[in-house]
């Protein structure tokens, strides 16, 4: 059974920071880029960042470019998402998914919320 498990959310402050989480299981055997993305309240789904299997490229949303890295330790089938100078408009629920050959995100973890006050 696979599982996307996102822990680390929380309530912070804006310029904040939190580090994000996200813990694989059961995936099938293949070589999944992961991808980061939000949700916020009355808002569709959005974009947040990949890395791929080998954590060597990385991409991000224009509105987080700068503030917010994702990594990964395949050792620990986890993929993290490292959120600075946090603002208002990153308050939403975070969710990891994992990309299969293709492109299409096919697993989702079911999300960690975030809240940043200002």
């Amino acid at each position: 059974q696979v599982q996307l498990v996102e822990s680390g959310g929380g309530l912070v402050q804006a310029g904040g920071s939190l580090r994000l989480s996200c813990a694989a299981s059961g995936l099938p055997v293949r070589s999944d880029a992961m991808g980061w993305f939000r949700q916020a309240p009355g808002k569709e789904r959005e974009f947040v960042a990949y890395i791929s299997w080998s954590g060597g490229r990385t991409y991000y949303a224009d509105s987080v470019k700068g503030r917010f890295t994702a990594s990964r330790d395949n050792a620990k089938n986890t993929v993290y998402l490292q959120m600075n100078s946090l603002k208002s408009e990153d308050t939403a629920v975070y969710y990891c998914a994992a990309q299969k050959p293709g492109g299409i995100y096919d697993y989702w973890g079911r999300g960690t919320q975030v809240t940043v006050s200002s």
